[in-house]
Parts: C-alpha cells; structure tokens; sequence
C-alpha cells in the first residue's frame, strides 16, 4: 500500500502499477474519512492497521482522483528524528576525501523543520558553496526500537521513501550543513513494508534536469536497513514516524539556481524538487561569520 498526504493533510491511498515510479496513470483514494481524520505520523504512532482498515471493498466507494494531479504534502512534515547515514555505499567513499565510513563516521541528525515534500523547493543559502544532491532510500519507523537485534529490525519498519539529503560543502559540522529549511525533501508518499519484503534489492535513480547523476541497487549499501535500524536503536530510542536516510551513492554534485532534481525507487515512487537560488546570500555574510573572539 502507498499512503500519502496531499491538500490540508488529507491522506490518500495510492493504486496503480507496483513497478511504476511516477504517479502518471495512477489513481488515488481519498481515505481521510475512514482514517478519521488524523495526520499520517499519528495514525503510525497509534499503531493504525492500514491493510485491515481499507480493504479493497472499503476503497471501493471512496473518492477517486488523479495521483498526478494532486498537490503531495511531505508524508511526515515533522518526523520527531531525522538519522542520516554518511558514507554508506563504497563508491560514494571514493568520491570524498578520505576512506572512513559509516563504520567510522556512526550517523548524524537532521533538523525536522528541513523536511519539504514533492514538488517543493530547495533554497540555497549560499551563492558561492557548493550545495550537492544526495538521492536515498528513506525507512519509515513503524514500532517502538530499542537495541533492536537485526534479524527483528525489519519488525520495526513501517515503510519507505524517497529522501533527497541536501548538502552544502563549507566547514560547519556534518548536522548542520544538512539541516536549513528544504534540505530534505521526502515523499512523494511512503510504501508500506509488505510491499517491499527485501530493502537490499531496490533500484535507486537520481538525475538532475534530466541528465542520471546517481544509480545503484540497495544490495551494495554497506550497512543495509536492518544493521542500520539495529545500529541507531543501540544508542537512542527509535519512536513511529522517525527517518533513517540510508546514504547516497557515487555521483553527488553540485546544484545551481533553475535546477529540477528526480529521485526514483523501484516499488516506491519518484520524487521530483526544484531549486532555486533567489535569497542565497555570499558565505562570508553568514551570521557569526565577524565575531571577533
């Protein structure tokens, strides 16, 4: 089941080809009724069954719609933590430059108030620092984690996404370059995790006004999604609705004003953001930045 969030947070199920990337021919149910009316993040704390509640009969007589005509929302606006995984595939390490990773790096946290959704915009804060795309795989947190052995992590999964982690190459600490506002784009929506039973066989395509910058599979991610919501349920509690970003392959690079970015997931859907750089001000300006000590 692929469950999104579109309009004034009306929460909508998505049909159509598994395999399909994009919402092009797909048809969205409006649910928001049978699901009461509550947010999507609440509905996944108090543990709402989605297969049991919207059945094929009950979807059967709800408001149809156009998934591509639909205004997405974020799925999860404000996910208590954002987890981010850096270098985690090996041929993104060869990119950067040093050999650590994620075994020696452990992972960082994204400020929620980054989060923004499909179609939404990326602001560069800067007119002279790189800012890079990073196209991951997104696990949604379904249940309740604490040192969670990995053969049960997938227990705690509720879903998955596509996670745009924005990242500006200046000096600051790993955390904070990634956190400004519309640094994490998700969505379009999530897919339950029955429809994905193995996380590590998922193709990943991210391409940048329309050139491919970014493909691999989840199979050659170093620590795959169960060692990952093992890892970050040993040093903090993982709560429903949190994220953990997977990490971004090889192929990162540098985004400028006008730039349309798409991130497809096989199984899961297309993620597609602008950028613009209307705002972004000289790096040297940065607040703090003539602090004399």
């Amino acid at each position: 089941m692929r469950i999104g969030v579109f309009a004034e947070g009306r929460i909508a199920v998505v049909l159509g080809d598994h395999a399909a990337g994009d919402a092009h021919g797909r048809t969205a149910v409006d649910v928001s009724e049978p699901t009461g009316g509550e947010p999507l993040h609440r509905l996944i704390e108090h543990g709402y069954d989605f297969a049991a509640e919207l059945t094929r009969d009950r979807l059967a007589d709800l408001p149809r719609l156009a998934a591509a005509d639909l205004d997405w929302q974020p799925p999860l606006p404000r996910p208590g933590k954002i987890m981010g995984a850096p270098a985690n595939y090996y041929d993104h390490v060869d990119e950067m430059p040093d050999s650590a990773t994620i075994v020696d790096w452990g992972l960082f946290l994204k400020s929620p108030t980054s989060v923004t959704g499909h179609r939404g915009t990326i602001r560069l804060p800067w007119s002279d620092k790189r800012t890079d795309q990073e196209g991951e795989l997104a696990v949604v947190i379904g249940r309740t984690a604490r040192h969670v052995d990995p053969e049960d992590a997938l227990d705690h999964v509720f879903g998955y996404t596509c996670v745009l982690d924005i990242t500006v190459r200046s000096t600051e600490d790993r955390s904070l370059r990634k956190s400004f506002d519309t640094f994490t784009p998700i969505g379009p929506w999530i897919t339950t995790a029955d429809e994905i039973p193995d996380p590590s066989a998922l193709e990943l395509r991210c391409s940048v006004n329309g050139d491919l910058r970014q493909h691999t599979s989840t199979s050659k991610l170093i620590y795959g999604v169960r060692e990952l919501v093992a890892y970050a349920s040993a040093a903090m509690t993982l709560h429903p609705g949190d994220v953990i970003a997977t990490g971004t392959p090889a192929g990162v690079g540098p985004l400028s004003d006008g730039d349309t970015i798409s991130l497809t997931i096989d199984h899961i859907g297309t993620l597609e953001v602008a950028v613009s750089a209307d705002g972004a001000i000289p790096y040297r300006d940065r607040p703090g930045h003539k602090v004399e000590r």
